[in-house]
C-alpha cells in the first residue's frame, strides 16, 4: 500500500500575512480531501505562540523538516524552480514527502528555495512559470497522485483580474483552471486583492487561491 503523502511549506517568514493565509487555509482543505497532511515547519516561535495560525487546519512545528524527517530524506522531494528535472508521475512513487520553501509567489521570484537547496534534498521543477504556494501544492498533488503529467494540466498564465468597471490587474502567475476554465485560487483572495487594490505587487504579501471569481477575465 503506497504511503499517505505529505505536503511540506518551510514558513520562511517571522509573520503571517493575509495572502500567506488564505494560501495555506487552500492547501490545508485540499490536502484533507485528498487525504494527505500538510505540515508548516520552521515556524517562529513567536508565531506559533500568536493566535495567527488558528483556523488555518495545518499541522505546525517549530523545526525544520529535516529535523523531524531526519530518517526519511531520500523519500523528500523539493520542488525547486532550479531543478534539472521535470516532476513526474513516477515520483509519486520514488518520494512520499513533498518540500516547498515558503512563499514561491514572489514576483519577480526570490529563489527563497536556496536554503533549502543547500541541504541537499532531491529536486524537481514544476515547469518554467511562477506559481503560488497553493497552486504548487496543487499541481504537485496532481501530478503524483492524479497520474497527470504536467504539460497535461489546464492552465492560465498571468490571468487578468477585473477589480471594477474601469480597473483591472494582471496575476503574475501561472493558474490552474477549474472545469468552467476559471483560474482556482483561495477563497477569499479576490476581495483581498480588491481591498489591496491601491498596492503595487511588491508591497503584498502574497500568497495563493482557490474557486470562484466570475470577475476574472482570461
Amino acid at each position: 500500500m503506497a504511503a499517505r503523502k505529505t505536503f511540506v511549506v518551510e514558513h520562511l517568514d517571522p509573520e503571517l500575512g493575509p495572502w500567506s493565509a488564505l494560501e495555506y487555509t487552500a492547501i490545508a482543505k485540499e490536502s484533507k480531501t485528498a487525504e494527505c497532511d500538510f505540515i508548516l515547519s520552521s515556524v517562529p516561535k513567536s508565531l506559533l505562540e500568536s493566535s495567527d495560525l488558528q483556523g488555518i487546519g495545518a499541522q505546525t512545528r517549530a523545526e525544520s523538516v529535516e529535523d523531524y524527517f531526519a530518517d526519511r530524506k531520500d523519500r523528500i522531494c523539493l520542488l525547486d524552480p532550479q531543478a534539472k528535472h521535470e516532476l513526474s508521475p513516477s515520483d509519486g512513487k520514488a518520494f512520499d514527502i513533498f518540500l516547498f520553501g515558503g512563499i514561491l509567489g514572489d514576483d519577480p521570484p526570490r529563489d527563497r528555495t536556496s536554503e533549502l537547496r543547500k541541504k541537499g534534498f532531491t529536486g524537481r521543477r514544476l515547469g518554467p512559470k511562477q506559481m503560488t504556494t497553493d497552486t504548487a501544492v496543487r499541481v504537485t498533488r496532481m501530478v503524483v497522485l492524479e497520474g497527470q503529467e504536467l504539460d497535461s494540466i489546464p492552465y492560465v498564465d498571468f490571468p487578468e483580474l477585473k477589480l471594477n468597471e474601469h480597473e483591472s490587474t494582471e496575476m503574475p502567475f501561472r493558474y490552474v483552471l477549474d472545469d468552467k476554465k476559471k483560474p482556482i485560487m483561495p477563497e477569499g483572495m479576490f476581495e483581498l486583492i480588491k481591498a489591496d487594490a491601491d498596492k503595487g505587487f511588491d508591497q503584498l504579501d502574497f500568497a495563493d487561491e482557490v474557486d470562484g471569481m466570475d470577475d476574472l477575465k482570461v
